[in-house]
């Protein structure tokens, strides 16, 4: 528990002076409350990555990388499924590539096309990165593994609505 607990939750208390004053307060308190949610998030899983020299982005890229088949997958498909801009995936494979964690190769078929392949020490150091992150469960405490499930299927819904993805 943090030292700066407060006596009574901030955001309810918000909830309550939006309704007298405002109006309807359901949705300001669940936005203000995924807002504050996000921050600790954050804070929990930068503090786990940090030791192993990686953000949530490049150690996103690496599980991404780890979990394709021959470890290797186009630029574009990294940022088609990390939802990114070209930019941030050139940026975060230059990291990981100054760290030895990834390579770039030339797609077999198609000279236009870079490969990015998850190297040996990438492979490693996603794996302790997941042990690090998975230890503070990603930040989301105090949750069963049903609400967790619950959690996920509703911000889905919302990530749906603005066109996330399709099914």
């Amino acid at each position: 528990m943090s030292s700066r607990a407060l006596p009574f939750d901030p955001i309810a208390r918000a909830a309550e002076l939006w309704a007298e004053r405002v109006g309807p307060a359901e949705t300001m308190a669940a936005v203000t409350s995924i807002m504050r949610v996000q921050q600790i998030v954050q804070s929990a899983v930068d503090g786990a990555l940090k030791p192993h020299g990686l953000t949530f982005a490049r150690y996103e890229a690496l599980v991404l990388l780890s979990f394709a088949r021959k470890g290797s997958l186009p630029m574009r498909v990294m940022g088609e499924r990390l939802q990114l801009h070209p930019t941030s995936v050139t940026n975060i494979v230059d990291r990981l590539e100054a760290d030895d964690l990834v390579k770039r190769i030339p797609h077999p078929t198609d000279r236009r096309t870079t490969l990015v392949e998850i190297t040996d020490a990438g492979r490693a150091r996603r794996e302790a990165a997941t042990e690090a992150v998975t230890a503070v469960d990603f930040g989301l405490r105090g949750l069963t593994g049903k609400q967790t499930e619950q959690l996920t299927e509703l911000l889905a819904k919302v990530r749906k609505a603005v066109g996330d993805f399709e099914n």
